[in-house]
């Protein structure tokens, strides 16, 4: 098995809230190697190329063409806790800066 580091963008199969379908689509890897070990499971935040609409928090990914993103992106506050095995690869890394960032502001919605 693979494995993924926080901070991975990874590419998953989001399925969508209200149970009506899933959508292939990157997202990074926001929990802990602490967190992995002895766990089948990583915790992930949604990333989208819709970055004409700011949420509560959203983080506009500064790095994202190093981070093998093809698009200006977004991190978003949208989190899921995935099997590792739903994790179809590797896209990069979301560079120190912009994953403090995305820290914070999944901090501030879960009101940690």
């Amino acid at each position: 098995m693979i494995i993924y580091e926080h901070g991975d963008v990874v590419l998953i199969r989001f399925v969508f809230t209200n149970g009506s379908g899933a959508k292939r689509r990157p997202a990074v890897i926001v929990s802990t190697s602490e967190y992995h070990q002895g766990r089948q499971e990583a915790i992930v935040a949604a990333i989208t190329s819709n970055v004409d609409r700011p949420l509560v928090g959203d983080h506009s990914i500064s790095g994202w063409q190093e981070t093998g993103l093809l698009f200006p992106s977004v991190a978003t506050g949208i989190i899921r806790t995935i099997k590792q095995t739903m994790i179809e690869g590797r896209l990069g890394t979301i560079p120190p800066a912009d994953m403090q960032a995305i820290q914070e502001q999944l901090r501030n919605v879960l009101g940690l």
